[in-house]
């Protein structure tokens, strides 16, 4: 894989977000050409490998400008992540975050209808899409979004299906599951971490019965990248995770176990939208590509704890 990367001119969409610069500093690493689309010019997670980009696009990805911001650039590969991915923020703000995951995906979809050397699209969705499944979610389960952030990105989804059968565009959608790790900010495993290090209550929506399949951020880029070189990702839709869900409750419980914190939890009111269970059949991405996690949730949360102890208290 890291000989397909080589030289490989590949763009970066939400290049500066959790999953999107880890992504970047893989490709880097494998000496790709590296470009990327974000829409704060102060950089936050990729300052360190500025100097290593290709090209750094300014705009705004629900804006028309972006297709030919992208024509230009000229890729072989993109990975499209630049998405509005705030579950709270849907819920206030329905629109924003409609125009950004769909207009945004629509302006990136056309600009790679028109590149003529384009090998591969690689467009981020997400397991919202199913909303609650008391069993493992299959690719072929139907889309029941319980949010207007689920909604838009399941309609997301469903354009891209329709460029891949409309257009022949060489699409490949991966569906992550809950991925979690450094520079992540903005979700359960940080947060609570955060609490548990500074001995405050750690508060559970509807008790902490929900469940979550969480997979650690580098096997989840080994996920993209797989996405982006083989053939037989084309036209597919992917699931990636663990293949294993654990309770908001017991995550907590060990979050407060590898802090040796005195947090104590208590519950709280079911928030809004919430899906009961997510987790992964991840057997299509384990047939079709031998694709397996190698991090547990254990060792995960120990990195995770560890980093955030160094970077942010």
């Amino acid at each position: 894989m890291k000989e397909f990367y080589k030289n490989k001119r590949v763009l970066v969409t939400g290049a500066d977000g959790f999953m999107g610069s880890h992504l970047t500093e893989r490709l880097i690493e494998y000496e790709s050409i590296v470009s990327v689309f974000v829409h704060n010019p102060e950089l936050k997670n990729l300052e360190h490998v500025k100097n290593k980009l290709n090209d750094i696009i300014y705009g705004n990805i629900k804006d028309k400008e972006t297709i030919n911001l992208i024509i230009e650039n000229n890729p072989q590969i993109i990975f499209h992540l630049a998405a509005n991915d705030y579950i709270h923020d849907s819920i206030k703000n329905p629109d924003k975050v409609l125009k950004i995951n769909l207009d945004g995906t629509l302006n990136v979809l056309e600009a790679a209808r028109a590149l003529t050397n384009l090998e591969r699209l690689v467009f981020t969705s997400s397991c919202v899409v199913y909303g609650t499944n008391l069993s493992q979610m299959k690719e072929k389960d139907s889309f029941k979004p319980n949010t207007p952030y689920a909604a838009s990105k399941a309609a997301a989804d469903l354009l891209c299906q329709s460029y891949f059968n409309t257009y022949k565009t060489p699409i490949a959608i991966i569906r992550p599951f809950n991925t979690y790790g450094q520079r992540k900010t903005k979700d359960v495993i940080p947060l609570f971490i955060k609490l548990a290090l500074k001995n405050q209550e750690i508060g559970l929506d509807g008790g902490g019965k929900a469940t979550r399949d969480f997979t650690y951020i580098q096997d989840m880029v080994d996920a993209f990248l797989i996405m982006g070189d083989d053939k037989k990702a084309i036209g597919e839709y992917i699931n990636f995770g663990s293949g294993n869900d654990i309770s908001i409750r017991n995550l907590a419980e060990k979050i407060i176990k590898y802090t040796n914190s005195n947090s104590k939890l208590v519950d709280k009111p079911e928030r809004a939208g919430q899906d009961i269970r997510s987790c992964c059949d991840n057997s299509k991405a384990i047939n079709l590509f031998n694709w397996h996690p190698k991090i547990s949730i254990d060792e995960g949360l120990k990195r995770n704890i560890e980093w955030i102890k160094e970077n942010e208290l």
